[in-house]
């Protein structure tokens, strides 16, 4: 059990586990082409298998050497469910999730920690953007009764209905042809109207995504700063620090006996 547990704790381990990962995605992408298929679909079906056994064989390891510690962990359930994904059978009605192999692409982020912490940060981040998001459809539902009252009557394919009047806006919010599709035709018949389009904008694409941006960063900083600790109880990471500062002393060593 100890052998095993120092192999599936070993770095070594994890970068070939990275390494797969990466070939992987490359053969998976190959599978779509019609061309590449007909030549070496068998043997790319071949290399596919291998490799889903091989993840299978490193999750069970896992799975052994970390017992009740596997599930408490949501990565580790993460990993469960994307490798669960690919031992579907793929025949069928079921034949829809050759296409969710892919996800197995998904792995590096519980594979590199730094993709993991972006991740991590991005989950902390989902209660603060729920209020931005709140506070976007106030917005939206504001703008939208605005315009469907003030524009519907002259521009009803655009501001005819609510519904319709919530597509333009999100047209204008991402700058999909909203100058000559959408602001210019309705400036010809309402001057003001470039008021309202201006400050819509200002609200939802410049101010709402700076907000976006801000408690995202606010979150990933958050999510540095838990794992500090974290680290400094990581047997490999303590290690990892205890090496390079005796490199460090080595070094100003040498620099003494120069001097």
């Amino acid at each position: 059990m100890d052998r095993l547990r120092a192999i599936v704790e070993s770095p070594q381990l994890e970068r070939f586990v990275i390494v797969l990962i990466v070939l992987n995605a490359i053969t998976l992408g190959l599978e779509t082409s019609a061309s590449i298929m007909a030549e070496y679909g068998r043997l790319l079906h071949i290399i596919d298998t291998i490799f889903l056994w091989i993840f299978v064989a490193e999750l069970a390891a896992r799975m052994v050497v970390k017992r009740g510690e596997f599930f408490r962990d949501p990565w580790s359930i993460f990993d469960l469910i994307v490798i669960g994904i690919a031992l579907l059978p793929a025949t069928g009605s079921l034949s829809v999730l050759r296409a969710l192999r892919v996800l197995r692409l998904l792995r590096l982020v519980t594979a590199i920690p730094s993709l993991k912490r972006v991740v991590g940060g991005l989950i902390t981040a989902i209660p603060g953007m729920g209020s931005i998001m709140l506070l976007m459809g106030l917005i939206y539902y504001v703008f939208a009764v605005m315009g469907t009252k003030l524009f519907g009557a002259t521009s009803p394919e655009q501001f005819g209905s609510l519904g319709s009047t919530a597509y333009t806006l999100f047209q204008i919010m991402t700058f999909d042809d909203w100058s000559g599709g959408i602001a210019k035709p309705l400036m010809e018949k309402h001057p003001y109207a470039i008021a309202y389009i201006v400050i819509f904008i200002l609200l939802s694409a410049f101010m709402m995504l700076n907000l976006f941006i801000g408690v995202v960063v606010s979150a990933l900083d958050e999510e540095k700063g838990a794992d500090a600790p974290k680290l400094l109880h990581d047997p490999r990471e303590m290690e990892n620090v205890l090496a390079e500062l005796r490199a460090i002393r080595a070094e100003m060593e040498r620099l003494k006996v120069k001097t």
